[in-house]
């Protein structure tokens, strides 16, 4: 290698996304995503619109195949978990060379109504809440907020609740201490400052009667529990059967002068998740069987039988390979696994100019520059992380590359300083090559995360290529 060609060599830094693709093709793929990301305000709302996606585009529910019997190649699935996860699969090649797959998770970071919520004090009634995830609380004060979830009757009967997301409805505040009252925080740490049992949300303050000789206890509280009722008809102990979930009422908008850039609640990490489900829709060929993945539960930890570490996407795979007659593989499932790659489609957070000093700046991503490729995540010396085999890493690299697809490496921040964990070890620990891949953003974990446009639609088309060519 001559000096010009070692030169080039060292010259790492990536051309930005805007220089090589189509303003129109970004903002048109974009636009799409924003109906997507507006809708899916929860895990369920988020599972909802991608099989009415799917739906739109050919797939049918497994329960379809099992009916026939059988499924042959060109046949499209999928296969919904308890209304909170997603696996989708493009039955295209014998099983047992293995599956394309990109994982995403489709929950965020949020704060739950408790199961006996509603109190009432000083005339106010309130919900009482838990947060979800890994929130700054001081964030969540003041904005308006929206309530969604399903609330389960007494008899069985299940009642969607969805209140803030029509401009005709009303919104929720969670109130914060006005500034003249507050001095005596001063000096304490943020996570002192802001009580989490203190995050109360307002829900009313007239009472169902202000006749005194009524001597009603809980005035207030009892009006809002009519109101439900009429609306819903539900009652106080059918909240303990509920799930709601509270959430920004703030819709996804372009920031900047030049529009470049897309805020909005739950990038994290339901952008991977639709890039990854758009990807799987309009992939023309692919060398494996490609499949996406869309899990609840990983801001807290992957938990629980919607989550990743559930493994029901095995399940799903068994089913495929009865119904096209792959038996052998019924009792060796581990072939299809150690053949399969799997990008673990989750955010990295890009370099901020404000924090510069969080990033390590040789190995932060930035916003504009493509997909972001984690060889591992975790923290405090890895801990708790995938870290992908230097071969994985190599492969990708070299695919993107000869592709043409705008790619940079990333680190969760600095070693000691940083750090964060996404769904990659629960696949590799089945024997599955796992690389994290995805969209870096701003603000990550925020009620308003802020991401590049540009590096959206070039997930996508990472995601795209990955089905169509990787493996040859």
């Amino acid at each position: 290698m001559d000096l010009t060609e070692l030169e080039k060599s060292l010259t790492f830094q990536k051309k930005s996304v805007w220089s090589k693709r189509s303003k129109e093709d970004i903002d048109r793929y974009t636009s799409q995503y924003k109906d997507f990301i507006n809708f899916s305000k929860t895990e369920r709302k988020a599972a909802t619109y991608s099989v009415e996606l799917l739906e739109k585009n050919g797939f049918k529910p497994l329960s379809h195949y099992v009916n026939l019997g059988k499924i042959e190649k060109g046949d499209k699935v999928y296969f919904v978990n308890r209304d909170k996860a997603v696996f989708a699969f493009k039955y295209n090649n014998p099983l047992k060379d293995g599956i394309n797959i990109v994982g995403a998770h489709i929950d965020s970071p949020r704060f739950d109504l408790k199961p006996e919520p509603i109190v009432e004090d000083e005339n106010i009634a309130m919900a009482k809440t838990h947060y979800y995830g890994g929130v700054k609380k001081y964030h969540w004060f003041n904005i308006p907020l929206e309530l969604h979830g399903v609330v389960i009757k007494s008899d069985g009967s299940k009642i969607e609740v969805s209140i803030g997301q029509d401009e005709n409805d009303p919104v929720f505040v969670i109130s914060d201490l006005l500034p003249h009252l507050d001095r005596d925080l001063a000096n304490k740490k943020v996570s002192e400052a802001f009580e989490a049992e203190k995050m109360n949300l307002l829900i009313g303050t007239t009472a169902i009667s202000y006749d005194e000789t009524d001597k009603i206890k809980n005035p207030v509280k009892l009006n809002i529990l009519k109101i439900l009722n009429d609306k819903y008809g539900i009652v106080e102990e059918d909240l303990v059967s509920a799930e709601l979930e509270i959430v920004p009422a703030l819709p996804a908008r372009d920031v900047g002068l030049d529009k470049s850039l897309l805020a909005s609640y739950g990038h994290d990490d339901r952008v991977c998740a639709y890039t990854g489900l758009t990807a799987l829709i309009d992939a023309q060929t692919s060398v494996k069987n490609p499949a996406v993945l869309l899990v609840d539960k990983e801001e807290i930890g992957s938990d629980g039988n919607t989550g990743a570490k559930n493994h029901f996407w095995i399940y799903v795979l068994k089913k495929i390979a009865a119904l096209a007659k792959e038996e052998e593989l019924l009792q060796n499932i581990e072939e299809i696994l150690t053949n399969s790659t799997l990008l673990s489609a989750d955010v990295s957070a890009a370099v901020d100019p404000n924090y510069k000093e969080a990033h390590d700046l040789s190995n932060a991503p930035k916003l504009g520059y493509g997909i972001t490729l984690m060889k591992y995540t975790g923290s405090g010396g890895k801990g708790r992380t995938n870290d992908a085999n230097a071969e994985l890493v190599g492969k990708v690299r070299n695919l993107f590359n000869k592709e043409g697809i705008s790619w940079q490496i990333g680190e969760l921040g600095k070693v000691d300083r940083g750090g964060g964990g996404t769904i990659a070890l629960f696949f590799s620990e089945k024997g599955l090559d796992v690389l994290d891949a995805g969209v870096p953003l701003l603000g990550m974990h925020s009620p308003y995360e802020v991401a590049s446009k540009a590096d959206i639609y070039e997930t996508y088309l990472a995601y795209k290529t990955f089905y169509e060519k990787f493996g040859k």
